[in-house]
């Protein structure tokens, strides 16, 4: 099984995939490009929003004209039709070699995500987060983190993923879905040995993990014992997010992209930066958990 490109957007950094149900549509990010875009599959349309710093993240919210944002620095909300960004608060202001990376809403609405040291030492100073839906902020008692990624939960919520991409292993960690409290984390998956590095996730409705493998061309399906269920082919070697979309949930949107490479390397993979999908069989996703606040 492949996934196919149905958006040749070139971008450096693609990644943040997130499927709207009531537009329809699929909403991503080209973090470099400082761009958020947008693409509705049945008519062929696709936008885009220039933003005044890296988009890094960002989160579905009630209304369907306003998301939450995380840029490079800071968390706002962003509203789609007059362009405003309202901004709620900085984040690691103290640490200038960081920026925000990965982030989900858990199943109560909460926003929970984690940043990136963009320093070449990429040493784990960075750290995960949650932004509830009372505005209220607070860091989340788990390890120091060089490359958050891999950020979902469980279709219950009692269960939270996460990973640095440096360490190449996926973790997991009790999560009590109504207090929010993080439990002991152990580790769910180990890419040690393996071609790809991982990078984001999502969890279709039967609990299991998409992955998408940077450098590995590769989505890989884990069942909740972490052995590896399946894998869907990207054409290109650096996939970075996977999102469940489509009417019946059952397409896996994918995002890439060509940071890093070379002249000869995107010659290879000429279409490395795009958005690729495919329709799967016998497994749906979950609709998207819109932000609370």
């Amino acid at each position: 099984m492949q996934a196919s490109l149905i958006v040749d957007g070139k971008h450096e950094l693609g990644e943040c995939a997130i499927w709207c149900d009531r537009t329809q549509s699929i909403f991503w990010t080209d973090i470099q490009g400082a761009t958020l875009w947008n693409h509705n599959p049945a008519n062929g349309a696709t936008r885009s929003w220039p933003m005044p710093e890296r988009l890094s993240v960002f989160a579905l919210t009630a209304q369907t004209d306003r998301l939450l944002i995380g840029l490079a620095s800071r968390l706002a909300f962003f509203n789609l039709d007059s362009g405003e960004i309202t901004t709620i608060r900085s984040v690691e202001q103290d640490l200038p070699t960081t920026r925000l990376n990965d982030g989900r809403c858990d199943r109560q609405g909460r926003f929970v995500f984690g940043t990136l040291n963009e320093d070449k030492g990429r040493a784990p100073i960075g750290s995960f987060y949650r932004l509830n839906t009372d505005l209220s902020f607070e860091r989340l008692p788990l390890p120091g983190v060089a490359i958050s990624n891999s950020i979902c939960f469980s279709p219950d919520g009692t269960r939270m993923y996460f990973c640095d991409t440096m360490q190449d292993k996926i973790m997991s960690c009790d999560y009590d879905p109504v207090s929010g409290a993080v439990g002991a984390y152990s580790l769910f998956v180990d890419l040690a040995g393996e071609k790809g590095g991982p990078d984001g996730s999502a969890i279709d409705s039967q609990g299991y993990l998409w992955n998408a493998q940077w450098g590995g061309a590769r989505v890989v399906r884990y069942a909740p014992d972490g052995l590896v269920d399946r894998i869907v082919a990207v054409p290109v070697s650096q996939p970075s997010c996977p999102a469940f979309g489509g009417a019946n949930l059952d397409t896996l949107f994918v995002t890439t992209a060509h940071e890093g490479m070379d002249e000869a390397a995107r010659t290879r993979e000429p279409t490395a930066g795009g958005l690729f999908a495919v329709t799967l069989d016998g497994v749906r996703g979950l609709p998207e958990v819109r932000f609370g606040g």
